[in-house]
């Protein structure tokens, strides 16, 4: 088309044009978008223009809305990325976009939920954090959102430490009846309520794991292996790893270290599910020269 007609190769344009079109965009919204900001015509479309476009999609924004916003302020999508590291700017950005109320007026509460959170104490990085993993927090009822809130600071999260927003997403990603059966089966192995919101806080994701998850985790590290509790309340995140391909190999391989004493002090076995594959193989396979070969045919099941 003549809008394009100054470019020498049409073909990204194009891609990107037609991208916009599948979105939802109206020709005058695109053309708008691109008088503003032409160098849009040359993102690329899978790694630049889709996580911006999702980002705003699980906002709840879509079609004609989302061209009608950011045909506006087509600026906004040099700006804003699911993964930039400026997390202040992304949220100020958010946070200062009026164009969603005009178009969206039942989505007033964006503004206020992120007001409400930064009262908390919930800024910066920790906030981004919740705007990415979760977006549609940002839109709760008041009442909602401050009883959640609540639920998480009575388990004992902290606004200052990091591990809050991992609990608040955890509790949010759950019904308070799922979370209590996640209790229930834990406590049925022998910990105590307080035990399992101590291992809660420091891996908020355990509210998440299917309860067959769980219980496999529990059986193998308690009956299996005979961890004390106390292991699995210190490092609790090792319930959360594949028994099968993480904490079975690497347990055959930690057998055989300690049946010959090759360390030359006590290590516990749920601390090498911490390490990555590298490291682990660098610790506890590689090193031991000789041996070497055997315990890698251990750690690869043969």
């Amino acid at each position: 088309s003549n809008k394009y007609s100054y470019i020498k190769s049409p073909e990204k344009p194009e891609t990107v044009r037609q991208y916009f079109h599948n979105v939802g965009f109206s020709d005058t919204e695109i053309q708008l978008a691109v008088s503003a900001s032409p160098h849009i015509l040359f993102s690329d479309v899978d790694k630049t223009l889709k996580p911006k476009i999702e980002f705003f999609q699980h906002l709840g924004l879509e079609g004609s809305d989302l061209g009608k916003i950011i045909s506006k302020t087509p600026s906004i999508l040099a700006k804003i990325l699911v993964n930039d590291t400026n997390d202040e700017y992304l949220i100020r950005v958010v946070s200062r976009w009026n164009g969603i109320l005009k178009i969206h007026p039942e989505k007033s509460g964006l503004l206020r939920n992120i007001e409400y959170f930064r009262n908390c104490g919930i800024v910066g990085s920790q906030l981004s954090v919740l705007l990415v993993r979760q977006p549609r927090l940002f839109f709760y009822e008041e009442l909602k959102l401050r009883h959640l809130v609540s639920r998480v600071l009575d388990m004992g999260f902290s606004t200052k430490s990091r591990m809050f927003v991992y609990g608040f997403h955890a509790l949010s990603c759950v019904s308070e009846e799922t979370f209590d059966r996640k209790l229930e089966l834990v406590r049925s192995y022998g910990f105590s309520k307080e035990e399992f919101i101590e291992m809660f806080r420091k891996a908020p994701g355990i509210p998440k794991l299917s309860e067959e998850r769980l219980k496999l985790g529990l059986e193998f590290f308690l009956k299996e292996i005979e961890c004390e509790k106390s292991v699995l309340v210190r490092v609790p995140i090792c319930l959360a790893c594949s028994i099968e391909n993480r904490a079975i190999p690497r347990y055959r391989v930690f057998q055989i270290i300690m049946s010959r004493g090759m360390l030359r002090k006590e290590s516990s076995f749920p601390s090498t599910l911490l390490l990555s594959e590298k490291n682990f193989l660098k610790k506890f396979v590689l090193r031991f020269g000789d041996d070497a070969e055997e315990l890698l045919l251990a750690y690869k099941g043969h």
